[in-house]
């Protein structure tokens, strides 16, 4: 299991509490400093989350750590009649929220501010389940996905998009590099909250990827395991489904 890492190393807070208070702080930065983080190449990785989900036909998703909402409103693409959009961070939600309306979609995505390791929701009650840059921010990464089996209806597909390391040279050179030096500068100088990519960065390098979380999900229960590996492994697609 990996180490657990906490936005605050002063903070008396648990893990769960500091990623609720980080993701408030930086939601009305979040949308536009991803995107210079990530080079706008995370909007192609997100595509192909939508492509898996797409191709089961799901009547409802679920869609965990949705922060402000771009893969639920991306999902809206699909044959989905009802799209959840759930969240620990209020002002994540609140900026959601605006952007959902903006796009005349509040009939069709609900947001839901809620522990993703208490899901609100009754067992076998979704038919697709979406985390995207969600699973490493879980305090108990196990819960969090046994949780994610208990309300996926059996048959359900989970997908997930994570970040992970690059294993080949040069890019586990430049990849390190580049998160420990130049990611967390450029949260300082755009953000309000001075830990928050400096963890995010910190809790990305240790996070388990690869067939190191395909064995974590095989022992929640997921069956049909699978990663796909993204721009050279910075970030990985996963998934599996419920028997």
């Amino acid at each position: 299991m990996s180490k657990n890492i906490t936005p605050y190393k002063d903070s008396e807070l648990g893990k769960k509490e500091q990623v609720e208070k980080m993701f408030d702080t930086i939601s009305a930065d979040y949308d536009g400093l991803n995107r210079v983080i990530s080079f706008g190449i995370d909007k192609s990785w997100k595509k192909k989350v939508l492509k898996i989900v797409a191709s089961k036909n799901p009547k409802n998703i679920l869609d965990i750590a949705t922060g402000t909402g771009d893969m639920a409103i991306l999902l809206s693409q699909t044959t989905a009649q009802k799209i959840v959009g759930l969240d620990i961070s209020a002002g994540m939600l609140e900026v959601g929220r605006k952007k959902i309306a903006s796009k005349n979609l509040s009939d069709k995505i609900e947001m839901v501010q809620g522990d993703s390791e208490n899901l609100p929701f009754e067992e076998n009650s979704f038919d697709a389940i979406t985390v995207g840059y969600g699973i490493r921010n879980f305090e108990t990464l196990e819960k969090g996905l046994s949780e994610i089996y208990r309300v996926l209806k059996p048959n359900g597909t989970l997908v997930i998009l994570e970040t992970s390391n690059p294993t080949k040279t040069p890019y586990k050179q430049f990849y390190s590099f580049y998160t420990k030096n130049i990611l967390p500068l450029i949260g300082k100088m755009f953000s309000k909250d001075n830990a928050a990519y400096g963890y995010l960065s910190e809790s990305a390098s240790v996070f388990p990827y690869g067939e190191a979380l395909n064995n974590i999900l095989r022992k929640i229960g997921f069956i049909d395991v699978a990663d796909k590996p993204q721009t050279f492994g910075v970030a990985t697609i996963y998934s599996a489904s419920k028997k």
